[in-house]
């Protein structure tokens, strides 16, 4: 009696994003558990919440404008048909026309009226987009690519992507809740460091290189820092002071004319992003800056 041969076990594939995500978080390389479950508590779990948002609001969003669309194809139509002849129309042709661009008129209305008082059509696009930003940076994460390319493990990157995640589901609370949820709103008060920012955000390898290129003070010498071309700097810290005078008057007259809501959440939006842009600028020129000092360190020392 011959042995049936085994047939080989196919392990069932799912494809959904949930199961994806799930196993690729499993097999990164954390340094705790707590890692893990914080990526998909808070990550894995935000990203399902608003697909399944988005999907919600996507299936009233689309009924009501196709009631809408269908009803502003219809209605005219409708209306043309009772300028032709009485004689050619049938019985009672005018009450049917009359009471049918009424309920299409009503419809049409109403639709367009919920989906105005429900901001169906703005909630869609914004959880469409929330959506699919959590999404990319996961991937950007998991695949340690785009802003993660200089990391080499999952953990060196673990807390700029969580950062990352939160921010970009505060700006996503405070679209939802223009002129309540803006983490900005009491701090236009606040006076912008240049010197601290640009302390911060000097990278750390200049860092170490600039206090090694100090000289020591028992022999004598200063410690001083070697001479930086500080021009370009100043151009920039200049510019930042005068943009943020600006803009802090501008956020007080709003705030004396009790202007709120989405002006007041984009002005701070603003301000955000233009005071991110300025460090990027001022990283980049401290870098040039210091490296130019190191080397004229280095060529003073080879001369002697």
């Amino acid at each position: 009696m011959s042995k049936s041969k085994a047939e080989p076990v196919i392990e069932e594939y799912n494809d959904s994003y949930a199961n994806q995500v799930n196993d690729i978080i499993n097999t990164l390389i954390l340094d705790s558990e707590t890692d893990r479950r914080i990526l998909k508590s808070r990550f894995l779990a935000e990203v399902l919440k608003y697909e399944k948002r988005k999907e919600h609001t996507k299936k009233y969003y689309n009924i009501f404008r196709f009631i809408v669309t269908i009803g502003s194809i219809f209605l005219p139509a409708i209306l043309s048909l009772g300028q032709m002849d009485p004689a050619k129309l049938p019985r009672n042709f005018d009450q049917i026309t009359y009471w049918s661009s009424w309920t299409i008129s009503l419809m049409v209305t109403a639709s367009n009226g919920f989906l105005q008082l429900f901001s169906l059509d703005k909630n869609y696009f914004e959880y469409a987009i929330t959506t699919e930003q959590l999404k990319t940076e996961g991937w950007q994460f998991f695949e340690l690519s785009g802003k993660y390319e200089d990391d080499e493990t999952h953990q060196e990157a673990y807390k700029v992507f969580c950062k990352s995640v939160e921010n970009i589901k505060r700006k996503q609370v405070e679209k939802e809740f223009p002129g309540k949820a803006d983490v900005n709103k009491n701090k236009k008060g606040k006076k912008f460091d240049f010197q601290e920012e640009l302390k911060k955000n000097l990278p750390d390898h200049l860092k170490g290189q600039l206090e090694d290129k100090k000289t020591d003070p028992e022999k004598g010498e200063s410690k001083s820092d070697p001479k930086v071309d500080t021009t370009k700097i100043d151009e920039i810290s200049n510019l930042m002071n005068d943009k943020m005078g600006k803009l802090d008057a501008f956020m007080n007259i709003l705030e004396k004319k009790n202007i709120d809501g989405d002006a007041a959440a984009t002005i701070g939006n603003v301000k955000e992003i233009f005071t991110d842009s300025i460090k990027e600028q001022v990283t980049e020129a401290a870098s040039a800056a210091v490296s130019d000092a190191i080397d004229k360190v280095e060529v003073k020392k080879v001369d002697e």
